[in-house]
């Protein structure tokens, strides 16, 4: 249980994000919801949240933008006094084959993707070093363990967050914090949802167990790393992909 917690979570308004949120809600945590532009979805999310008993707080922001990253985490403060698990969800896809992708499309998908992650948890570990204790959950991809064609800036910035996610892990460890990584394959949202039913079928072919994950099959690997039955676990990449990378 995480009853007494304040979780955040990045990009925690629809798909895996609110899967995440919505876990961590119903084991007890007041959670922090950021999102970048949809804030209907955020409040719904808000909602569901405190129908479970719990606080819910929501605060737009750009994860790619430093300035805002630090307002993000402030207000978290300002409302909860501490924050206990972060959740770095946030990410977007700029897809395209490399002599054809764009200067503006790679560097987007690496300022959200992987330097969103350094800007929110910058903000976030010194608190964490504070109070010495934390649980940070990366969320990267199975593509950033087997790359592929046609993202090339999104396997760049998921494989940049595992060496992060290990780093990190060894930087703050001592202080009673642990960094992991969760690393969903296919998983049914809406980007899958509009794949042509052939696709579908092809990406399945290679899945170990011939289906499509769910958000909340992500939502509870997060919450076993972020509980304390995951407290002697730290710089690990948990797969949450059906078996398609071992």
């Amino acid at each position: 249980m995480l009853k007494g917690k304040t979780a955040l979570v990045t990009g925690a308004s629809r798909g895996i994000g609110k899967a995440i949120a919505l876990k961590l809600a119903a084991e007890g945590a007041n959670v922090v919801i950021n999102y970048g532009q949809n804030r209907e979805e955020a409040a719904k999310t808000a909602a569901e949240i405190e129908a479970l008993g719990v606080r819910a707080l929501i605060v737009q922001a750009d994860v790619s933008s430093f300035v805002q990253a630090k307002e993000l985490v402030d207000r978290a403060k300002q409302e909860f006094n501490t924050l206990d698990i972060l959740v770095n969800n946030a990410g977007i896809t700029r897809d395209g084959l490399l002599m054809r992708m764009s200067e503006q499309d790679f560097d987007q998908v690496i300022e959200v993707n992987l330097k969103g992650i350094f800007n929110v948890t910058r903000q976030v570990v010194p608190l964490m070093v504070k109070q010495r204790s934390g649980r940070i959950i990366n969320i990267t991809s199975v593509v950033g363990l087997l790359g592929n064609p046609g993202q090339t800036n999104y396997a760049a910035s998921k494989a940049g967050i595992i060496g992060f996610t290990k780093a990190l892990a060894k930087e703050i460890g001592s202080r009673g914090i642990t960094v992991n990584a969760v690393a969903p394959g296919f998983i049914e949202t809406a980007m899958t949802a509009a794949l042509p039913e052939k696709t579908v079928e092809a990406i399945k072919e290679n899945i170990t167990l011939k289906k499509l994950g769910k958000p909340q099959n992500v939502a509870d690997a997060v919450y076993f790393l972020a509980s304390d039955l995951g407290e002697y676990i730290t710089g690990q990449v948990l797969s949450v992909d059906g078996g398609m990378a071992y």
